[in-house]
């Protein structure tokens, strides 16, 4: 924005002035920031027009992308992020805490506009007293972004699973697990895992009863679900 003001300001115009309206920065701003920022910005602009359907009031919320094209899905990442970081403000203003589940979160790094959001906002969340979970199967494509290699590295919770070994190489060299730790991710059974918390690393074993009601609820297994 700056960049744009001071295009503005040389052309002999002066917003202190008020010769250029905000319309005229808004535009040109827009048109430097690129198709997806455009797009953004513009249903952004025009969203207040609409009414939704959704209660955004409502406690428990759930923002589903999987359906969104590629043309859309930046825009939709942008504007979900958006949404969740304005309820997060809100509740933080109103003394409440809040949870944030992001499933599959290695698709915001594949894109570096939800790149920077969302690592700004995770920023921001810890301030505004709310506790954000990135959720991924596989951790290869977050370790391939610099921006969530930072994020897991300052992370104070962390719970790993087994984990590929090409995964386990980089782990080790970013979490310093020794041999005998790293035991627990390689090849694990189910249930078995790692928790690093703060500076500490602890082995777990968590081997929830099966034939019971709440392991059908939380089983991923084909078969075993409700």
């Amino acid at each position: 924005m700056q960049d744009v003001l001071y295009h503005l300001n040389n052309t002999g115009d002066y917003v202190e002035n008020k010769k250029i309206s905000f319309h005229t920065v808004y535009e040109e701003f827009i048109e430097r920031e690129g198709k997806a920022t455009r797009a953004y910005a513009t249903l952004k602009k025009y969203d207040s027009l609409y009414q939704t359907n959704v209660d955004m009031s409502s406690r428990i919320m759930l923002f589903d992308i999987f359906d969104l094209g590629s043309q859309l899905k930046t825009v939709g990442m942008l504007v979900m992020l958006d949404a969740i970081l304005n309820r997060v403000i809100e509740n933080h203003r109103r003394g409440r805490r809040t949870w944030i589940y992001i499933d599959e979160i290695y698709l915001f790094f594949a894109n570096e506009y939800s790149t920077g959001f969302l690592e700004e906002s995770w920023k921001r969340f810890r301030k505004k007293n709310a506790a954000a979970t990135g959720i991924t199967q596989n951790v290869t494509d977050c370790l391939r972004s610099p921006t969530a290699k930072n994020m897991l590295a300052n992370s104070e919770f962390l719970l790993m699973l087994s984990q590929a070994p090409t995964d386990q190489e980089e782990l080790v060299r970013m979490l310093r697990i020794s041999e005998e730790q790293l035991g627990y991710i390689n090849n694990a059974e189910s249930g078995h895992g790692l928790i690093k918390v703060g500076g500490a690393l602890v082995p777990f074993i968590n081997q929830f009863p099966r034939g019971t009601a709440l392991y059908r609820l939380m089983t991923t297994k084909p078969g075993e679900s409700l």
